[in-house]
């Protein structure tokens, strides 16, 4: 593990031009360009040729998290206009149970423009549903870099959810360096999107059309979906001259029965779609370690610490520690497994469930960057140098990549 903390983010930088982030999509999605990392060969092809080089019979996972509008601004009495940043729910902890409150509810949120709002609550008369709501959110203890916020609203027969829907605004990535527009609320969302909690897309996900779904499904790929609630986070930049002094964001997972049983059915032959799905995939080996060595841990006891996969000295097969999963729903009478994650991807870490992964082009110095470079096997530069030189385009917006080391 020594190795993998010692690693220096700046032996992860590249030159990356402005014009060369995608500031904008596609007007059609599965149009972008397509790079083929196939055993250290690179090509270039279209998105929707993806169906082409996945094999019938493998199985193929999504993130079906739903990027949430979770910025409000409000605008004091002296003029400052606060943007409050939903994060992540904490009274009640749970996103759904969350967005079902009706009144109030609390959450850790980043403050913008923190320095005006010393004290008081901020009030926003807002309509929801042609309904007048006073909104109200005052400022609790600060955690870190985030504050604790409590959300209160006039208006019994309103949810959180129909709160931010109507007067939320969509997160799209900082550096687009742009507003967000009312094409984003659907073109930064995937189309198989469904379960609200995210403040940022699970990106690669973002080509799939129906066209390219029955494409897959019509060669015999098995496509099943899982959950990761992406945190802002994901954004957060490598500082430190080694990652050892980088802390990894938490984020929440949820993954059905049914998936787990799926993977150990197609095992080795798993394709990822994203960071998110494979940060998903790679914390259940993890936490089936967890169940193996305390059959009666509650769900908050499986949680996936930042360096645990350099660590962990047992020697669980991978087929082995899903089904110390599967057991442990079936016990518990169990439909879908929630738990949270905080692992870090480097160098030096080993894959035990992704075989092939679907993503796009990540930032320099980033934490995706060093997941890429882990899964190629130290390569990323020669997949890298190909994009940039022919004209891929970048990030969130930007063309995607199959990569199968």
């Amino acid at each position: 593990m020594q190795d993998t903390k010692h690693i220096r983010i700046e032996d992860f930088d590249y030159p990356l031009p402005d014009e060369r982030i995608a500031k904008f999509p596609l007007s059609v999605r599965d149009q972008s360009k397509l790079l083929v990392y196939k055993q250290g060969e690179v090509s270039e092809d279209r998105f929707t040729s993806l169906p082409n080089y996945i094999p019938g019979g493998s199985l193929m996972i999504f993130n079906n998290t739903k990027v949430i509008q979770a910025r409000l601004h409000f605008r004091k009495e002296t003029g400052a206009l606060i943007e409050v940043f939903c994060l992540e729910p904490i009274a009640p902890n749970d996103y759904v149970l969350s967005f079902q409150q009706t009144q109030k509810c609390s959450w850790l949120c980043m403050i913008g423009n923190l320095k005006k709002w010393k004290e008081g609550k901020l009030v926003r008369e807002v309509t929801v549903k042609g309904i007048p709501v006073r909104l109200t959110a005052t400022r609790g203890e600060c955690r870190g870099t985030s504050h604790w916020i409590d959300f209160e609203w006039d208006n019994s027969s309103l949810t959180f959810a129909d709160i931010l829907e109507a007067v939320g605004e969509l997160p799209i990535p900082p550096y687009l360096n742009r507003e967000t527009q009312e094409s984003d609320k659907e073109t930064y969302q995937t189309v198989y999107s469904k379960i609200k909690g995210s403040v940022a897309a699970p990106t690669a996900g973002l080509h799939f059309t129906e066209r390219v779904l029955n494409k897959l499904s019509q060669k015999g790929v098995d496509l099943e979906e899982l959950t990761l609630h992406v945190g802002a986070g994901t954004f957060k930049p490598v500082k430190s001259e080694e990652i050892a002094g980088h802390e990894m964001h938490t984020e929440y997972i949820s993954v059905n029965r049914q998936t787990i049983e799926k993977l150990i059915a197609h095992y080795g032959n798993v394709t990822a779609v994203g960071t998110t799905s494979v940060r998903t995939l790679e914390s259940l080996y993890y936490i089936g370690i967890h169940i193996y060595k305390n059959p009666d841990a509650n769900e908050e006891e499986l949680h996936v610490c930042q360096w645990e996969p350099y660590e962990t000295d047992c020697k669980l097969s991978t087929t082995e520690s899903l089904q110390c999963i599967l057991d442990y729903m079936k016990r518990h009478n169990m439909e879908a497994l929630h738990s949270s994650t905080q692992i870090i991807i480097a160098p030096g870490y080993e894959y035990k469930i992704v075989s092939r992964m679907v993503t796009n082009f990540h930032q320099p110095k980033s934490t995706l960057l060093l997941l890429v470079s882990a899964f190629v096997k130290g390569n990323w530069r020669k997949i890298y140098d190909f994009a940039l030189s022919h004209d891929f385009r970048f990030l969130s917006y930007g063309d995607s990549s199959l990569l199968i080391p």
